[in-house]
């Protein structure tokens, strides 16, 4: 299984360098990816390194995302992008979020992990998203880690990807 992870970890950095990567985690279709340049926009699906040593930490522990070649030691990040600067976010009782004030449907934060432990307390706070930040968020995977727990993403780290070869995730029942 380390040997496995290890031999994506290496054919991803490979292929990052030139222009591609793979994506094996459930926050996006499995698949292919290539880097593509350009304004980022709502939804463009994006890799990115967690910063934060609190989430990096966290995410190592409870095995959210596997090893890689990101600074901490975890593989980048995928998801898309929901909020950019400038947009308001708003956050209602149940932790469900909305931009400009359209709601985004499966966004409120879970209490609890598929194993059942509990979730870190959400690090987002309505406003408005500031310059050089964005808000993303994993929502085909009503348990990914994303945007909902360690708040919002420098811009600058990220890096948008278009699919060149996707499989649609299978869900358990």
């Amino acid at each position: 299984m380390k040997l496995t992870a290890l031999a994506i970890s290496i054919g991803c950095l490979v292929g990052w360098f030139s222009g591609f990567c793979l994506n094996v985690t459930t926050s996006l279709p499995v698949g292919l990816y290539r880097k593509v340049y350009g304004p980022l926009r709502y939804d463009d699906v994006v890799f990115f390194c967690l910063e934060s040593r609190q989430f990096v930490t966290l995410a190592q522990e409870r095995g959210y995302v596997g090893p890689g070649t990101c600074p901490g030691g975890l593989r980048p990040l995928g998801k898309q992008i929901h909020g950019l600067p400038g947009d308001v976010l708003n956050i209602d009782a149940a932790g469900a979020v909305s931009i400009n004030g359209l709601a985004i449907p499966g966004s409120a934060p879970r209490t609890r992990d598929s194993a059942g432990r509990a979730m870190p307390a959400p690090e987002l706070a309505p406003g408005v998203i500031p310059t050089g930040q964005a808000l993303v968020l994993a929502l085909a995977d009503p348990g990914s880690f994303d945007g909902r727990y360690f708040g919002l993403v420098r811009i600058e780290g990220l890096t948008p990807v278009r699919p060149v070869l996707t499989y649609p995730i299978r869900r358990k029942p």
